[in-house]
Parts: structure tokens; sequence; C-alpha cells
């Protein structure tokens, strides 16, 4: 499967870039966002960004199209995951796919076991970026 075209804001880039220059650039999970940020097709200014894209700190509602189960999730920075709480670290394989996603596209997410779940993104339920909080 291709992955969908994806929009980033260069604050989002400049950022996730300061933290992959901090980690160990060998983990998976670095890896995998430094994919994300160079496949990236569109870079826009955090105050042009449209309200249905996935940027750092947004809340989702996306749809598992196996089970049909819905999440709600918040895309962050590593220090504020919090699993009870729906937080999803950008370095875990779900946050790093989320980034840059539009309402209606789906992702490939790969869960524990080998097994790829498909996700839909239903909608992007607050998106700081567009509300003018930028939380790092």
């Amino acid at each position: 499967m291709t992955a969908p075209s994806i929009t980033l804001t260069r604050l989002d880039v400049q950022r996730l870039e300061r933290l992959i220059d901090s980690l160990d650039d060998t983990l998976p999970g670095v890896i995998a966002l430094q994919t994300e940020l160079d496949r990236a097709d569109t870079l826009v200014g955090h105050d042009e960004v449209p309200a249905d894209v996935v940027t750092m700190n947004s809340r989702v509602h996306c749809r598992e199209e196996g089970s049909g189960k819905d999440y709600h999730l918040t895309l962050v920075y590593p220090k504020d995951a919090n699993a009870d709480e729906g937080k999803v670290s950008i370095l875990a394989p779900v946050g790093s796919a989320l980034l840059g996603l539009k309402v209606g596209q789906h992702i490939d997410w790969p869960a524990p076991g080998g097994k790829t779940l498909k996700l839909t993104l239903l909608e992007v339920e607050s998106q700081p970026a567009n509300g003018g909080d930028f939380p790092e």
C-alpha cells in the first residue's frame, strides 16, 4: 500500500527534527518518524494548516476497520505519552503514522503480534496549531 500524502507544519518539523537529533537515531521509532518527515509533500505555516490535518498535540477520532473499534487519541511528544489517557507518542508506530494525515485517509497500523490493522481518520477533534496553542 502506498502511504497517503501528508501535510506538516514547519513548526512541527523543526521541533521533531530537534527531538530526533537528541535521540539515538537507530531506535525504530526515530527511524519511522524521520521517514514520515522526509515524505511530507506539503509544508505550511502553523497558521495555514487545514483544520482536518493531524498536527502535534491534535486530538483525533479514528476507527480500526477490521473490528470497527473507535479510538480517540492525542498525538504528543514522548514525555507526555500516557496510554491510559489516549496520549500517543510521536515515536510510537501509530503516532508517526498519524502525523500529517487528513480526515478520510487511512494508514496501516503495525499491531502487537505482527498483525497489521487499518486505521481510518474520521475527525480531527482539536488541533492546537489551528487554535494558536503550541505546546512542545
